[in-house]
């Protein structure tokens, strides 16, 4: 048997075995020996119909009786292109159903609109990956005016150096000026290694504070930059200077850049994100250069306007940058679990008996750029007795009672506030070496659920660390207190732990400060 066919440009045709099952067929009769299928142009609505029909030769002229192929439900969805597949009793196609090459009539507001389509969904492939959250747009917006405003800054800062030098070092050899700036580039590099010696365990449990206020401190060494020219003759000292800030800056942002880039990919695609992230930097940052070169054509007249212009642009471009970056990391909901972060999840476990997704624990966490935020009353601290601070009795006679199958003990403690130097109460929780995660989520949980106790009987333990006489009763009643809470905990942490799978918590690990990692060994001597 022989036929034809005539499909639209982006159909496929995938021909199937010549023996076909004769239970298919309603009449078995001959076929004529020239059978001419025609295959005419479906147009294709929102619905997904299409009409499609068939006339033999011998009927040409006469009425065509309707034939209508059979639509499969299944579409493909490929380079911004959406295919369905048909059946028409002989042939798989593949036929588009987006529009895109169904009809043969040429409109110019459907080709308009098509031309926008796949421009912006090639320009959406090309900086964006396939699979991310659906706080990632958001991020990137705000990314774009970060990336372009600072980059212009720092051309206008560079080229302010450059006149620095040539100002101040016009009657000597130009290799002094190169040693200067050699030796600006080292004692950056230098305070680079340094400062991520010292704060490496901060990137990790305080992100976003860290990243937002190395990212001030970057501002301020631009501006440092755009002096250089007003103090020629300290230009060494300047320009270290601000160096040494945009190598710190430079350090924290490589350092988070991977955790930040993880919390949005939601298919392990981390390559795919950091990939993409360094071409939107680099294409966001060559948009900086073009606007920088910009401000330069339009003053290129004006000697005077010129030299000024950095410290015009420079507080409106800073705080742009600034607000971006703010804006932007409000939009970075880490799955990570820290010690705030954990607290906050249990603490709305406790009060309101469910587990808080990242994006809910994101925006109660902020940044908290000044530290400002007040932790309340009975604040829980991980870590050691601190023998520099006062320490209650009642503490020393909970050390005491520790047995050697605990892996964590929860005190008293009293200690001194920075500012007010006012004297608090807080709840510690002392870990032993080799305990596990679910060790310390169970301490803290516990260590919540004895915080709320405190709070709703405050008077009855308010004089509890000056219990004198009465300190082994005040004992035994700690004692109590914590096996309840103890058993409470206990309970807790099976539907505890499912829900915070289910929302996506990584629960495998808890980023700890250098001070919360801090262990106790049991010695029974």
């Amino acid at each position: 048997m022989q036929s034809a066919f005539y499909t639209a440009s982006n159909s496929h045709q995938f021909p199937l075995p010549r023996k076909i099952h004769e239970t298919q067929f309603t009449a078995q009769r001959p076929f004529p020996k020239k059978l001419k299928t025609c295959f005419k142009a479906p147009t294709f609505t929102n619905s997904l119909r299409t009409s499609i029909g068939y006339e033999p030769e011998e009927s040409l002229g006469k009425e065509p009786g309707p034939a209508t192929p059979g639509r499969l439900p299944v579409v493909i969805r490929r380079s911004g292109r959406v295919s369905r597949y048909f059946w028409d009793g002989s042939c798989l196609q593949l036929v588009g159903v987006d529009g895109g090459a169904a009809s043969f009539s040429f409109n110019f507001e459907d080709g308009f609109r098509k031309l926008y389509r796949i421009c912006s969904l090639a320009v959406r492939d090309f900086f964006i990956p396939k699979q991310v959250s659906g706080n990632y747009m958001d991020y990137v917006k705000w990314k774009f005016l970060h990336r372009v405003f600072s980059s212009a800054l720092q051309v206008l800062a560079t080229q302010a150096m450059f006149r620095a030098i040539g100002i101040g070092y016009s009657r000597s050899l130009p290799a002094a000026a190169a040693l200067n700036w050699l030796l600006k580039e080292g004692l950056g590099r230098l305070s680079r290694c340094i400062y991520t010696a010292s704060l490496a365990s901060a990137f990790d449990t305080n992100l976003k504070r860290v990243r937002f206020s190395t990212s001030v401190l970057f501002s301020l060494s631009l501006g440092v930059e755009l002096l250089t020219p007003a103090f020629p003759q300290y230009f060494l000292v300047l320009a270290s200077l601000a160096n040494m800030a945009k190598q710190i800056s430079l350090a924290c942002y490589l350092a988070t850049g991977s955790a930040v880039h993880r919390s949005f990919a939601i298919a392990d695609n981390l390559g795919e994100v950091s990939a993409k992230a360094q071409i939107q930097t680099v294409c966001f940052d060559n948009l900086g250069l073009l606007l920088a070169a910009l401000l330069n054509v339009l003053f290129k007249n004006s000697q005077r306007l010129q030299t000024a212009l950095p410290f015009f642009v420079y507080p409106i471009f800073s705080v742009i940058d600034l607000f971006a970056i703010y804006q932007g990391l409000k939009h970075v909901h880490l799955q990570t679990l820290t010690k705030d972060r954990l607290e906050m999840i249990l603490n709305t476990w406790i009060e309101l008996g469910y587990v808080p997704a990242p994006a809910e624990v994101s925006k109660e966490e902020g940044i908290d750029f000044l530290r400002s935020k007040d932790k309340g009353l009975w604040p829980i601290r991980i870590g050691y007795l601190d023998p520099k601070n006062q320490i209650p009795e009642l503490s020393i006679m909970t050390m005491r009672s520790t047995s050697g199958e605990d892996y964590y003990f929860i005190s008293m403690e009293i200690f001194y506030t920075r500012i007010r130097r006012s004297r608090r109460q807080g709840i510690l929780i002392c870990v032993r070496e080799g305990a596990s995660t679910t060790d310390i989520v169970m301490g803290l949980l516990q260590a919540c659920y004895i915080r709320k106790s405190l709070l709703m009987n405050k008077y009855r333990w308010e004089n509890l660390f000056d219990a004198g006489d009465e300190l082994e009763s005040a004992l035994k009643e700690w004692s109590k207190l914590i096996e309840e809470c103890k058993c409470r905990a206990q309970g807790d942490m099976c539907l505890l732990n499912k829900q915070m799978l289910t929302l996506g918590w990584a629960t495998k690990n808890i980023l700890l400060s250098s001070q919360e990692q801090i262990r106790y060994s049991f010695v029974d001597d």
